[in-house]
């Protein structure tokens, strides 16, 4: 082994290492938030189960779990989709909620709904054909020109953007009042119905697809310098970026159908992260996997503690942090 693969490897370790503490912790502190008045220790004792600690164990390990458990999912995937589309449009402003594909996710995934499909995989694969289409939009509105300047992008992304919201109200207005309330508050953000079932299904479809990307970063590391770059390094640019683009679709298509619009963590945490460990995506996927999850897990927590009474949508928290973000990086980029 050279002394680069060594470097990268201890690297590696050290960098998941670090970022699976925090992941642990934030994971801990999502299982302990909550209503009951329960300490932070009893979610320990609660192991042992018990007469004095078998509604918090059942609280704890039925009801909070599987939710922290797809917030780390929805965190990771959000956040390693957010990466990938950076890497292949080099823009680091590109995210799948700010070019509309997530907002593709939300039609196909209402349109599923409006149905009356199963929730997998019937409504995933309505969200996952609504991603698909929007991505092809986004290049035909780009056609002829460097899709990977700011402007382009960025006007692509808001007018995909506004006509995804216009045909979601559309949609909404058009839904029965029994349905309403559930897919107005699903749109910003909704991890109160998560399940174990629920869970492992999405964890299924996305696992494999951070597999694929992190077997793939040594490539985005190379298409990263430059599509002419890349080929002349023997990557086959067009296949590879329809292939990262279909999978990041794919995962992220998953995620919407199961837990509705979360913006700009894609744009928040690939940002803060390649500023603190630097541009090799050998790192960032995993880390990108791991800072992700920790990062929506606090958000959840925060949406569930900060109301006095009831919870807020995620998206709210999400949105907090990543708005302002954005406009400053929109500002430096220009």
């Amino acid at each position: 082994m050279s002394a680069e693969s060594t470097h990268l490897a201890r690297r590696l370790l050290v960098v998941s290492l670090l970022l699976l503490l925090a992941l642990l912790a934030a994971v801990y502190l999502g299982l302990a938030a909550g209503s009951t008045g329960a300490g932070a220790l009893d979610v320990l004792r609660s192991l042992k189960g018990g007469e004095d600690f078998r509604l918090l164990h059942d609280i704890v390990w039925r009801l909070r779990l599987p939710r922290v458990l797809l917030a780390a999912l929805l965190g990771a995937t959000l956040s390693l989709g957010g990466m990938v589309f950076q890497a292949l449009l080099r823009n680091p402003l590109a995210e799948p909620y700010i070019l509309g594909v997530s907002g593709g996710s939300a039609i196909g995934a209402i349109i599923g709904i409006l149905l009356g499909l199963a929730r997998f995989p019937g409504v995933w694969f309505t969200a996952f054909i609504g991603s698909l289409a929007t991505l092809g939009v986004l290049f035909l509105m780009a056609a002829g020109r460097s899709f990977s300047r700011s402007n382009t992008l960025l006007l692509s992304g808001v007018m995909v953007n506004a006509f995804c919201a216009a045909v979601i109200m559309f949609l909404v207005s058009m839904a029965q009042d029994s349905r309403l309330h559930n897919i107005i508050f699903w749109l910003m953000g909704d991890l109160a119905a998560a399940t174990g079932d629920k869970v492992a299904a999405l964890a299924a479809t996305v696992l494999p697809c951070f597999a694929l990307i992190f077997f793939r970063s040594h490539t985005l590391n190379l298409m990263a310098l430059g599509s002419d770059m890349a080929h002349a390094m023997g990557v086959q640019v067009q296949r590879t970026t329809a292939l990262l683009l279909v999978v990041t679709s794919l995962m992220v298509s998953a995620t919407v159908s199961y837990c509705g619009l979360v913006g700009f963590v894609g744009l928040v945490m690939p940002h803060m992260l390649r500023l603190a460990l630097g541009p090799d995506h050998r790192v960032l996927a995993p880390a990108c996997i791991l800072g992700g999850a920790a990062f929506m897990v606090v958000c959840d927590v925060l949406a569930r503690t900060l109301p006095s009474q009831g919870e807020m949508p995620v998206g709210v928290i999400s949105a907090l942090v990543g708005a302002p973000l954005f406009v400053y990086l929109l500002r430096k980029e220009n």
